[in-house]
């Protein structure tokens, strides 16, 4: 089972960070945190990363569902989007399956919300 989906787009990095921030809004989320890694790594150690932001998502609606059924399921939010440079110069957008990041935690009440921010996270990452 694969721990994300994936989409490449043929934009420049800053055009296309803007567009997956108007889809992931577009979709009923609203992105809590942004890190810019590459500008992090570079200060932090001087290393050299080709663009790459990682967009926290979160949609209010379930992610309170989420801690209503498992008070803990917040190390594990909000849910990641992540928009990289490619060395072909194209810029992959890839979210994270909840399915998959949610299978450590043992708790069957959170597997109707989590099956459904799956097919919303997937529906974000197609319309990018």
């Amino acid at each position: 089972m694969s721990y994300y989906f994936s989409k490449t787009l043929d934009l420049p990095f800053d055009e296309a960070a803007d567009h997956a921030r108007a889809v992931i809004a577009d979709h009923g989320f609203g992105v809590l945190t942004e890190i810019d890694v590459s500008a992090t790594l570079k200060k932090k150690i001087g290393a050299d990363l080709r663009p790459y932001l990682i967009l926290g998502a979160c949609n209010p609606k379930m992610a309170y569902q989420a801690i209503q059924a498992e008070d803990k399921i917040g190390l594990m939010l909000p849910c990641n989007i992540i928009v990289q440079q490619k060395e072909d110069g194209k810029v992959e957008i890839s979210g994270v399956d909840p399915i998959a990041s949610m299978q450590a935690v043992q708790n069957t009440a959170l597997e109707e919300t989590a099956t459904k921010v799956r097919a919303m996270l997937k529906e974000i990452i197609e319309a990018m």
